[in-house]
């Protein structure tokens, strides 16, 4: 059995050899190294909304003199190569990156991560990033750091490939305000929204727990379970809306996903389907990899989509209040933002066994050879 790198201990290292801030967007496959940085108060970890920006919060504190980190997975790799190739690389200025390496070959992951996976390496050798896998010895790992700075040192950043199962386990402790109140389970809002799908109306859930709940809820050809792609199940229905404005379409998004691609929320405004509602089931964090905290605690979405330009944002309290604004919007449709804070208390879930390439074809099939279904 392979060894397992002490999370703590790596830790220790990379702060005695000053990185002392680091940010990131959550991956399974390192949520021990991230929650070991979240749970210290020697750390300052910024849980970016996507790897583009973390890259270039770790860039700031470079330039300040700060040694920083970047945490990321595999598949987010494609987010952080802007700056990476555009600022990184042409200023002269490294960073320290450890990549997850999801969908490597021979192991068996999602199938989001499969190409990714492939190419991960490649990936970096593309963009001249030098790197090297963990190795799963700590002293060999701390030899490997050493190694790291001089790359750093000569203005080139450098990578870490980490492999599953690497690091100990870290319980996240540094988690966000207890709730105030109780909050509806994001359950019980699926559920009120698969009445809407049996009268012909497309439901497409976000990547993570949503569309595993969802697909747990019972399937349907006229749904969708993202996968990966994270951010993007507004713009995928707005693509749809447009093109089927004789149906009707709910993304539902999460708060993290959200984040990630906030300037949809203008893009949709602007196109303003009538036949798009845009819900938001807000936990407050990425709860498929440990339930690490999002920015969503300081932000108030419907007010966020308002000011974007939908024409119609509500902010419900209550599941009853939800209920009733996606009623109004199924009677009277306009673009509609509606925001619902969820509880993150979920149990643990199976995945879609359809494929996602399953997925779309009969959805594409349900869209483009059945007719819609008339409003009741």
């Amino acid at each position: 059995m392979q060894p397992r790198l002490d999370a703590r201990k790596f830790v220790d290292a990379l702060v005695e050899l000053g990185f002392t801030l680091g940010s990131g967007v959550p991956c399974s496959w390192l949520n021990s190294l991230t929650n070991e940085m979240l749970n210290r108060r020697d750390v300052r970890y910024v849980m970016a909304a996507q790897e583009g920006e973390a890259v270039a919060i770790a860039a700031g504190a470079d330039l300040a003199g700060q040694r920083a980190l970047v945490t990321l997975q595999g598949s987010g790799l494609t987010n952080a190569g802007s700056p990476l190739t555009s600022y990184n690389y042409p200023f002269r200025r490294g960073l320290l990156l450890f990549v997850s390496w999801r969908g490597e070959p021979g192991v068996p992951d999602e199938p989001q991560h499969e190409l990714m996976g492939e190419i991960t390496e490649a990936q970096l050798d593309l963009w001249r990033i030098p790197h090297q896998r963990l190795a799963s010895e700590l002293p060999d790992a701390i030899s490997q750091l050493h190694g790291a700075l001089r790359h750093l040192d000569a203005g080139r950043s450098f990578a870490f490939v980490v492999r599953r199962g690497m690091f100990t386990d870290v319980v996240l402790t540094a988690r966000q305000s207890p709730i105030s109140r109780e909050r509806p389970s994001r359950r019980a809002a699926l559920t009120a929204l698969l009445a809407y799908r049996d009268q012909g109306t497309m439901l497409l859930a976000t990547t993570g727990y949503t569309g595993r709940e969802l697909f747990e809820l019972g399937d349907s050809p006229n749904q969708l379970y993202m996968v990966g792609s994270m951010g993007c199940v507004s713009s995928l229905a707005l693509g749809l809306a447009l093109a089927q404005p004789q149906r009707r379409f709910i993304a539902i998004d999460g708060d993290g996903a959200l984040l990630m691609r906030l300037g949809s929320l203008a893009t949709n405004a602007w196109a303003a389907p009538p036949n798009l509602l845009h819900v938001v089931l807000d936990n407050g964090g990425h709860e498929s990899t440990g339930g690490q905290a999002t920015a969503a605690g300081v932000v108030d979405f419907p007010a966020l989509a308002w000011a974007a330009g939908y024409p119609r944002s509500v902010g419900a309290s209550d599941l009853a209040g939800f209920d009733e604004a996606v009623a109004d919007w199924h009677r009277a449709p306009q673009l509609t933002f509606l925001h619902l804070e969820t509880a993150m208390a979920t149990g643990a879930l199976g995945r879609p066994t359809v494929t996602p390439a399953e997925v779309a074809a009969r959805l594409r099939n349900y869209l483009t050879v059945s007719e819609p279904v008339q409003a009741r």
